[in-house]
């Protein structure tokens, strides 16, 4: 049953009729005291042990010279956009309207400052500073110095393209390495292994391109680091560019990020990895610094491959185990070692040698009469073991010595991994809501997705501890950033008080208490 409610004022206030059940909503015309996102504060905090804004400063340069806001606060505002859980632009106006929040960054705009960056920064403003965040028209014009049109000059038709990046998107591509080397400063690791693997990020714009599966897409190429889990490397790229296209180059470009204290490498990639160059260049050593590269790589069931399994010996397929909790269960699926020797792996006697490996699951399910030929195909390779049906076959190249049911296993762990980091990018942040139909635009607002992504990877594993690393966006909102708060300003500061019934109240506390304790990151 609709139950009509009317607006009408009393004393002074807009008050909501009653409704089916018995409560009104009521406008507070003085809320700047209030927030409903204390727990985005903890942000600010991390960004600035980081220094995060010294780094923007110093790498990316777009409005060094110009008037309003700089750099670092248009960047910070929409990684705070980012963590809050809006996907466009036009969502920060609604961080914008949040009073507490707004004053907590009014209070916090100079401090910290000497002298003279204070006089710098007023200056920056002809007008009086009216809002704590830029506008989305004052965000859009700043992403659009990004795009490199010249660049975009330089496409053909029909061709894989990857358009230049110009000296500011170049800064950005640096400073996702800041909260990479912040976590590595007080959690060292001496070992990186290297997930690679594209997605694909649908979208209706005019200008982007169809992706292999039909669809107008962009396909941005990640090198995931596993033991700290955070992106390295991400190179926006458009749906059309192959998910293997120069990856060679963009794995050479990810061990330059490296911190220094890493000792060890191991790659891991799908089929799109596997390219002669690529192989090569990790088996025969040829990266000065990590010497030989272990790796395990997805390799194309062609023709050749598919008989060369068929050719193993029933005796020597092993069932597939996996451990769950800790005991080894059955998988249903076989491997086996390969016997395989690619023409193009051949070209030379003293080149590195590769071991083969192959899984096989046997496909259950019936061909249904009626069907064309062509409807009858699967997704995925398959070949026919005589009397013993149908499989699905899989094909793996490694140049480690692991034993292959181990090996296997460590190859998989990227599948889920990389998944999961894929679906937060592009449901949990903004990368799955493109702002432009200009490349260069939607390449910033992707790398300012993936310094989000990092900055929360970093809180979680430097503060919020090991029960909160596998947690997703969507819990640390709702039990951390969407948190009511009353900001009050006193002779000592400012205080946001938190109800003591909200269980969020001693992890932020206990969270701050931690962001103390850890060593600041080096520069201004």
């Amino acid at each position: 049953m609709f139950v009509e409610t009317k607006k009408y004022h009393q004393r002074g206030e807009i008050i909501m009729a009653q409704g089916v059940l018995p409560y009104q909503y009521e406008m507070e015309k003085n809320a700047r005291d209030m927030t409903a996102r204390a727990g985005l504060l903890l942000y600010l905090d991390m960004m600035k042990a980081m220094k995060l804004s010294w780094h923007i400063e110093r790498e990316v340069e777009a409005r060094k010279d110009g008037q309003g806001w700089t750099d670092a606060q248009i960047i910070e505002a929409l990684i705070l956009l980012n963590q809050a859980g809006g996907e466009c632009v036009e969502d920060i106006d609604q961080l914008e309207s949040d009073p507490g929040f707004t004053r907590v960054l009014e209070k916090l705009y100079l401090y910290g400052m000497n002298r003279r960056k204070r006089r710098e920064l007023i200056r920056r403003w002809r007008k009086e500073k009216k809002r704590m965040l830029p506008s989305r028209s004052a965000l859009f014009r700043y992403l659009s110095a990004y795009h490199n049109e010249e660049a975009e000059g330089e496409r053909k038709p029909h061709k894989a393209f990857i358009p230049a990046a110009n000296e500011y998107l170049k800064g950005l591509q640096k400073i996702i390495g800041v909260p990479v080397n912040f976590v590595q400063c007080h959690k060292v690791e001496k070992q990186a292994t290297l997930d690679q693997d594209a997605t694909l990020v649908e979208t209706h714009k005019e200008k982007s391109l169809a992706c292999y599966q039909g669809y107008q897409a962009y396909q941005p190429l990640n090198t995931y680091w596993v033991e700290h889990g955070m992106i390295i490397h991400s190179e926006f790229r458009d749906g059309n560019v192959p998910a293997g296209y120069e990856q060679l180059r963009v794995l050479r470009e990810s061990l330059e990020i490296l911190p220094a204290e890493v000792e060890k490498v191991y790659v891991r990639s799908d089929t799109a990895g596997y390219q002669w160059d690529l192989l090569k260049y990790c088996a025969q050593g040829l990266n000065e610094r990590f010497g030989v590269i272990e790796f395990a790589i997805g390799a194309d069931v062609r023709k050749e491959f598919k008989q060369a399994v068929r050719e193993v010996p029933e005796k020597e397929w092993n069932p597939l185990r996996k451990k769950v909790a800790g005991k080894w269960e059955e998988t249903g699926q076989e491997w086996a070692e390969v016997c395989y020797v690619p023409n193009k792996g051949a070209v030379s006697k003293n080149g590195p040698e590769y071991r083969f490996l192959a899984t096989r699951e046997l496909i259950k399910q019936l061909d249904l009469e009626g069907l064309e030929p062509e409807q009858k195909e699967l997704p995925f390779p398959t070949l026919e073991f005589g009397s013993k049906g149908r499989y699905k076959i899989y094909g793996i190249v490694t140049n480690r010595d692991l034993p292959g049911e181990e090996l296997i296993s460590w190859y998989r762990q990227r599948c889920g991994k990389s998944e999961e980091i894929h679906a937060v990018m592009k449901e949990d942040l903004a990368g799955g809501k493109l702002p432009s139909g200009k490349f260069g635009v939607n390449a910033a607002w992707w790398q300012i997705m993936i310094l989000s992504l990092n900055i929360n990877q970093a809180l979680k594993r430097l503060v919020l501890g090991k029960s909160w690393e596998p947690k997703r966006m969507k819990a640390i909102r709702y039990h951390i950033i969407n948190v009511a708060g009353q900001v009050m300003d006193l002779t000592r500061g400012l205080i946001v008080k938190i109800s003591c019934a909200q269980r969020s109240w001693e992890t932020l506390v206990n969270a701050r208490d931690k962001i103390m304790t850890l060593t600041p990151a080096p520069g201004g």
